[in-house]
């Protein structure tokens, strides 16, 4: 039998299905978990909300609890902000698990509850205390966020072990099939185990070549096997149980090919999904818009000045701010110790390239030996780096604290000086040097579109151990495709990161 050899998941012969849970089996009982966490909290947010307002040793607050007017007051609320968390599809399967689009449902949902309460409130002059509502609302925001991480967590560790997976049959060319399994394989939150392939084998240029691409993409791991052409495609996901339908890349050999399939698919529970051939491009950045049958995907240009970018800054630098005041014993530590090592200079200055190819000092704690530059001519040979970087895995010219700072990325501190002067950002590319930017193809000045950042896409994501093409795509992927809300999940992934450092040499 012919195989794609991408990097997980082993096939599962139709005879050993039964008894597999299915997406419809595994979503349903997770909704109830979800369902009986939110259900929890937000009760326990609710009334705990009544003794904070009136206090644990005031005799009213037992009055209060248990009056008849904030029973039904918090029963209320629970109810509406229970149903606008249903409303939202918080608990949907094809949410759960995906993070910043799972967590900011759920703080639309509240604020929408919130809201609607207030103005109805307001119209039916209910008379109610203020206070209820500042306790209640952020203790049942952060604890509903709070479960839903915890919950995430433990749905990612499941599915590690193919556990609460939607069985996937993938659909398309070879290439694209490919491409679209392992993307699925690498990440592991996808939520879908690859079960089977069914290739595009129409007549087109090259398709003749599909066998001996086959027997060149082979993996260390396991297998997907290759179960139908396009004809028997619906018959295919039946026999494997499949949950989805994965149609990937380009336009198929039969030009109505999607829409025949979804017929074939009606009266089943397996979903049809289109792999969208727009790599690099975030969600946000795509829209939709039906003109009379033609569905027409918008893709909003990327914009490098306006209003995001004056936010971005206002944040930049009053979190550089507080973080500088905050640190300031943890400088004068590091200061110290980088000082009594060898007594060289406790700062590092060298000139990076910033935002449209301005130049600029950029400062970090120093952790290399004083003639450091000087000695770099020397080990050039040894580079472990890729395209433009020079690095060194065992550098000789890291000293003992220095080898500190760098696993943790102490070094780097002194560049919220940077971030507060408006040369850097929080979150961006990483800063290059001028020599690098001189060996730039045309695309990758890219880069310098926005301001290069203290943390970023390629801090979260390897570092070091990092390809240059795979940095390169990072950046580029970050310039065109940043948001707040990302720039602050990348700023706690970072956290994740220092406390157990990868690729920091």
């Amino acid at each position: 039998m012919t195989v794609i050899r991408p990097r997980l998941h082993a096939p599962v012969a139709p005879t050993a299905l039964h008894g597999l849970s299915t997406e419809r089996t595994w979503a349903r009982l997770y909704r109830y978990r979800l369902l009986a966490t939110d259900t929890a909290i937000i009760l326990a947010a609710t009334i705990g909300a009544v003794f904070v307002r009136f206090g644990f040793d005031d005799a009213a607050a037992p009055a209060a609890v248990f009056h008849i007017d904030y029973l039904y007051l918090s029963l209320i609320i629970a109810t509406t902000w229970l149903f606008t968390l249903s409303v939202y599809h918080t608990r949907d399967a094809r949410v759960v698990g995906l993070g910043v689009s799972e967590y900011r449902r759920v703080v639309s949902a509240t604020a929408t509850t919130f809201g609607l309460l207030a103005i109805l409130f307001l119209v039916a002059k209910v008379d109610i205390a203020r206070g209820y509502f500042v306790v209640a609302l952020p203790a049942g925001l952060a604890g509903v966020l709070f479960s839903r991480w915890l919950w995430r967590h433990w749905l990612i560790r499941q599915r590690i072990f193919d556990h609460y997976l939607s069985r996937a049959l993938v659909v398309g060319r070879f290439d694209d099939v490919d491409y679209v399994v392992r993307q699925i394989h690498q990440k592991s939150g996808a939520a879908y185990n690859v079960v089977g392939a069914a290739l595009d084998t129409g007549k087109r240029k090259g398709a003749k070549k599909d066998a001996e691409m086959r027997r060149r993409i082979a993996g260390p791991e396991r297998e997907v096997p290759i179960v139908s052409d396009l004809s028997g495609v619906a018959d295919a996901a039946a026999r494997l149980g499949a949950d989805t339908v994965i149609v990937a890349g380009r336009a198929l050999s039969s030009g109505d090919f999607v829409r025949k399939l979804a017929w074939k698919l009606e009266g089943t529970a397996t979903e049809l999904v289109l792999a969208s051939p727009l790599t690099d491009v975030a969600g946000p950045r795509i829209h939709f818009r039906p003109v009379e049958g033609l569905p027409l995907i918008h893709v909003e240009i990327p914009q490098f000045e306006g209003g995001k970018h004056v936010l971005k800054r206002a944040f930049d630098f009053f979190v550089s701010g507080i973080a500088l005041l905050l640190l300031s014993p943890l400088f004068l530590a590091i200061a110290v110790l980088v000082k009594l090592d060898d007594n060289g200079p406790v700062v590092f200055a060298q000139e990076r390239v910033g935002r449209n190819g301005e130049r600029f000092t950029m400062y970090k704690f120093r952790s290399m030996v004083v003639d450091a530059e000087a000695r770099l001519a020397a080990l050039q040979e040894k580079n472990d780096g890729n395209g433009l970087l020079f690095k060194l895995k065992h550098d000789p010219r890291v000293t003992r604290v220095g080898h500190y700072l760098r696993k943790f990325s102490l070094d780097e501190l002194p560049q919220l000086v940077n971030v507060f002067l408006g040369d850097m950002s929080l979150v961006g590319p990483r800063p290059p040097l001028p020599s690098e930017v001189e060996g730039y193809e045309n695309h990758v000045h890219r880069r310098l579109y926005i301001k290069p950042g203290l943390t970023g896409m390629w801090q979260v994501n390897g570092r070091s151990d990092l390809s240059w093409e795979e940095s390169v795509r990072l950046d580029l992927y970050y310039v065109e495709n940043w948001s707040l809300t990302g720039d602050l999940v990348i700023m706690w992934r970072t956290v994740k990161v220092l406390t157990h450092p990868v690729g920091a040499y």
